[in-house]
């Protein structure tokens, strides 16, 4: 019974063994891709097959699988110090934005052709930009960022054309130049700032100024034109009053003065004597108070007498 019950412990001790390797070598034998990862499966040492997302399985011992990132990475080109062309230098920094391409030949490319990818190309980054940036002044170097970004990229693009990677973008990142320079840069921007402070406002006040010379102007050639049209108008006026005169008084103001006098004598019950032939004797007669009356020597003068 012992003996029987010894056996049963036994058995179930190496089925207990057999089963814990089976999970073993399952476990061991399945492999998980996730969709940010490519995967290539090596046989004896040998590239056997490629791998893509989901769940695969692989010989214990004899079949290993190695997985690739192919997801945007940044990698950073550290600091470093760049003679310029003027023999200035300058502290350059920049970025490098790239990725591994997903398909089969790509993923191989970037596992058999390069051993680190990456730490391969922080080097090859800052080479080409030590190339570029010590043919350009550092003033040119400031103000043509986009030219060395595109340079560099341009570049990278050849060297690591078998690696089986992609350069996405380039970003040059800082152009730092000594703490003097830096200084008397600052200096020239502000005097530039200044002057074009100074410029703007001359420019202002001088529009200013002659904005006000022409009102000025404006105002004047009114006032004159205003003038001009009253002289004008009080010329016409006096125009129309010599017409008006040479109409209807040119030759009677003398008949009037004699009329004024005839008044005036009238005036005091006197008698005038005034020439037969002359055209005064009409008027007055048809002024109705008064008659002419013939004089005693028949002489050519009559008297004129009020009636009462």
């Amino acid at each position: 019974m012992v003996a029987i019950a010894g056996a049963t412990i036994a058995e179930l001790i190496i089925i207990v063994a057999v089963v814990v390797v089976v999970l073993v070598v399952a476990r061991s034998s399945v492999r998980m891709v996730r969709p940010t990862h490519r995967g290539l499966v090596e046989r004896l040492g040998k590239y056997n097959r490629y791998a893509g997302p989901g769940i695969h399985g692989v010989l214990p011992i004899i079949e290993r699988m190695y997985r690739v990132d192919v997801r945007e990475v940044l990698v950073e080109a550290q600091p470093q110090e760049i003679i310029t062309n003027d023999n200035l230098n300058a502290k350059v920094d920049a970025q490098v934005y790239l990725k591994v391409k997903a398909d089969e030949e790509s993923v191989k490319a970037s596992l058999y052709n390069v051993t680190n990818y990456q730490n391969q190309v922080v080097n090859l980054a800052r080479t080409t930009l030590r190339n570029i940036i010590g043919t350009l002044s550092l003033k040119s170097a400031n103000s043509e960022r986009g030219k060395i970004n595109e340079e560099l990229r341009t570049a990278l693009l050849v060297e690591t054309a078998s690696w089986g990677i992609e350069i996405l973008r380039t970003e040059l990142k800082e152009i730092d130049p000594p703490h003097d320079v830096q200084e008397t840069m600052n200096k020239v921007v502000k005097a530039e700032n200044e002057k074009v402070a100074a410029i703007d406002f001359a420019t202002a006040v001088e529009t200013q100024a002659d904005g006000a010379r022409r009102a000025e102007i404006k105002k004047a050639e009114g006032t004159r034109q205003a003038k001009i049209l009253a002289a004008e108008g009080e010329a016409q006026a006096i125009q129309l009053v010599n017409e008006a005169a040479d109409k209807y008084f040119v030759g009677n103001a003398q008949m009037l003065r004699k009329l004024e006098a005839v008044e005036r004598a009238l005036y005091q019950n006197s008698k005038i004597v005034v020439p037969a032939d002359t055209q005064l004797i009409n008027v007055i007669g048809d002024l109705g108070g008064l008659v002419p009356m013939a004089t005693d020597n028949n002489k050519p003068t009559v008297k004129i007498a009020a009636v009462s």
